[in-house]
C-alpha cells in the first residue's frame, strides 16, 4: 500500500477536495492510504453474485462492485473513516444522492447489503471479519455478508440493535439466506466457485 502525502483534518475536508489520484484510497488519521487491486478469484466471485442479484430481479444500476464508497466510524485506532466494500446494494434514493460523488455518507440511508470477499491471509482476516464488522454495524448497514474462499464458506449477518448476528453460515450445496432478499437463490459452493470451474 502507498500512501499520497495530502494531510485532511476532518471526513468533510477530504470529501471537498478535488484531488485526482488512480485507485482506490481510505483515509486513516488524515492521511490517504491505497489500497490494494483485487485478485482474479475474488473479483470473479463480486461479478457472479452481481449477476445472481440481476437476475433475482434487483435493478442493476442499485449494485456496485468494489468503486461505492461507505463513510464509516472510527472505532479503534488505525481504523479509516471510509470502506470500499467488493458490491454494495443500494436503495433507490441512493441513485439521486450520489450524483456528484457514489459515497454513502453516514446521515444517509443505509445501503441494503454490503458484501466482503475475504483475501488470504491472517491480517486481511482480521480486517473482514473484525474491524470492518463492527464498522459497518456502527454505520447501521443491515446486512453484511463475508465470502471466504480459503475456508469455503459465506457468512450472513444481520443488524439487531446495533450488533450483528448470524442468520447463517453456509457451505457446499446450501443455499444462502439473505433477509433483505428472500428471492435470492444462490448455492454456497457455486457462488465460491464464481459460478463453477473453466475447463
Amino acid at each position: 500500500m502507498t500512501q499520497a502525502t495530502v494531510r485532511f483534518t476532518s471526513f468533510e475536508e477530504y470529501l471537498d477536495t478535488d484531488i485526482q489520484m488512480e485507485g482506490l484510497y481510505e483515509l486513516i488519521d488524515g492521511e490517504l492510504v491505497q489500497l490494494p487491486t483485487e485478485s482474479e478469484l475474488n473479483t470473479a466471485i463480486a461479478q457472479y453474485l452481481f449477476l445472481q442479484l440481476v437476475s433475482s430481479g434487483v435493478p442493476f444500476r442499485l449494485i456496485k462492485l468494489y468503486q461505492c464508497e461507505i463513510e464509516v466510524p472510527k472505532i479503534k485506532p488505525k481504523d479509516p473513516l471510509n470502506r470500499y466494500p467488493d458490491l454494495v446494494v443500494l436503495r433507490l434514493e441512493h441513485l439521486a444522492l450520489t450524483q456528484k460523488r457514489l459515497t454513502i455518507r453516514l446521515d444517509m440511508p443505509a445501503p441494503q447489503l454490503i458484501v466482503e470477499v475475504v483475501s488470504p491471509g491472517q491480517t486481511n482476516r482480521e480486517r473482514d471479519y473484525v474491524r470492518k464488522r463492527d464498522q459497518y454495524a456502527a454505520a447501521s448497514l443491515p446486512e453484511y455478508w463475508l465470502i471466504d474462499p480459503e475456508q469455503q464458506c459465506i457468512t450472513v449477518l444481520t443488524l439487531e440493535d446495533g450488533h450483528y448476528q448470524e442468520v447463517g453460515i453456509f457451505q457446499g450445496r446450501d443455499r444462502v439466506v439473505s433477509l433483505e432478499f428472500p428471492e435470492l437463490v444462490i448455492i454456497a459452493d457455486l457462488l465460491l466457485a464464481a459460478g463453477g470451474s473453466i475447463a
